[in-house]
């Protein structure tokens, strides 16, 4: 028989509990009715905790460290450690398997520091940690919740499933918003080739013949002349614009790097006719899916919470997650603040505040998650649909501006040597 140190949500208090191993005292913990958020052997520290609420946050991962694989490839990583498991595989034995599988210099570094720390008697949430930055907080908390509920084969599907998602979910946004880009790129990069090296020959041909230009070709003219002339005899004029917009970038993200710089323009995104609609509902599916897997996996409510608010990708979304927080350490409801903010469907409040009374939410918002899911696709789908035409039009009317401008120059001409 060996003692435990264990914690439990009720308890913030270190308590002792004696038994064969760790996975077993996990098993007596639950069939007294507590619920456990740490459970270590005897002489390995278990975090001081000042607070039953703070008492629910599981872990936090260090804010920088090394990546050593892709998404991908974490994603993939997570579940061949699940199908290892699941087939019975010590999990030492299963992680110096897949240290063998093709792995770059790189991940087998970061395999033999886990697999180290996890023979030394370290649990894998803790040796994961150094490694952060690749796994995240996010299959950290599982992970952990995993080890202390005793199921961590079956927390790991779980995880491997929410990173698969997430990673479709990134890869349809990163599709939906490259063809636009490249195609506003390219006619953006023709416009100023015409206006530079065209228009200017067109006009020349008419000097003399008109005394005054109409105002389209003016400002056509003029725009010709700034891209193409050079700038204090020595930078052209497209290298100034670069330069300008290259300073206006990096402005723009030192000022979105603020608190309130991000919660502006991430408020100021959300009320975009197409993108905004976009950016909640992929935030509202992150939100639903990721909080049932982390309720599921017995992750306490607010650890679930904190965990959750980092994967929205929205400053103003995150900021209702810290209400709901707020509110929820203060005894009161989820759905209430997420229902004042305006910002997630009443379908979404509805099942919150169901699957809180009936004491269900992990498995309400697993299912809901799917029909929020679909929603995405359909919103990614309208945005790769309507804003190509909207690009085209637009840029449409500005080449039409330039054929104006060259079009009035010439009846104009035309219209001097009729009169003369």
């Amino acid at each position: 028989m060996a003692t435990f140190l264990y914690r439990t949500i009720t308890t913030p208090a270190a308590a002792t509990i004696e038994a064969p191993d760790r996975a077993a005292a996990v098993r007596e913990l639950m069939r007294r009715g507590e619920t456990p958020t740490s459970v270590e052997p005897m002489g390995v520290s278990v975090p001081t905790l000042s607070t039953p609420a703070q008492g629910a946050d599981l872990i936090r991962t260090t804010a920088w460290s090394p990546r050593a694989m892709s998404r991908a490839e974490t994603a993939a990583f997570i579940r061949e450690l699940a199908t290892a498991l699941s087939a019975g595989l010590p999990l030492v034995q299963a992680l110096r398997t897949m240290t063998k599988q093709g792995r770059t210099l790189r991940q087998k570094e970061m395999l033999e520091s886990v697999i180290g720390e996890v023979e030394h008697g370290k649990s894998l949430a803790d040796a994961m940690l150094p490694w952060s930055r690749t796994f995240g907080e996010l299959t950290v908390n599982l992970v952990r919740a995993g080890e202390v509920s005793g199921q961590l084969a079956e927390v790991l599907g779980q995880a491997a499933e929410l990173l698969d998602k997430d990673l479709k979910l990134r890869r349809s946004i990163v599709g939906a918003i490259l063809y636009p880009f490249i195609i506003c790129l390219l006619v953006v990069v023709a416009v100023i080739v015409v206006i530079t090296f065209i228009v200017p020959n067109i006009l020349k041909q008419l000097a003399g013949q008109a005394t005054t230009l109409p105002w389209p070709t003016q400002v056509v003219k003029g725009a010709g002349e700034f891209f193409g002339g050079m700038w204090w005899g020595l930078i052209p004029g497209w290298a100034v614009t670069l330069i300008a917009v290259t300073i206006g970038v990096l402005t723009f993200r030192k000022y979105y790097a603020t608190p309130e710089g991000r919660l502006r323009v991430d408020t100021a995104l959300l009320r975009l006719p197409l993108l905004g609609r976009l950016l909640r509902d992929v935030a509202v599916a992150r939100f639903t899916r990721t909080l049932g897997t982390l309720t599921g996996a017995g992750i306490p409510i607010l650890s679930a919470l904190r965990v959750t608010r980092g994967t929205l990708g929205n400053r103003a979304m995150e900021g209702v997650i810290d209400d709901v927080a707020e509110q929820v350490a203060a005894g009161k409801t989820i759905a209430e603040p997420m229902e004042r903010s305006g910002y997630f469907p009443p379908m979404l409040v509805q099942i919150v505040n169901l699957g809180e009374r009936s004491g269900r939410l992990d498995q309400m918002l697993s299912q809901a998650a799917r029909a929020f899911e679909e929603r995405t696709e359909q919103s990614v789908k309208l945005f790769t649909t309507a804003l190509p035409p909207v690009l085209v039009v637009g840029l449409a009317c500005v080449v039409g501006f330039v054929v104006m401008a060259i079009l009035l120059a010439l009846l104009q001409v035309q219209d001097a040597a009729m009169s003369a």
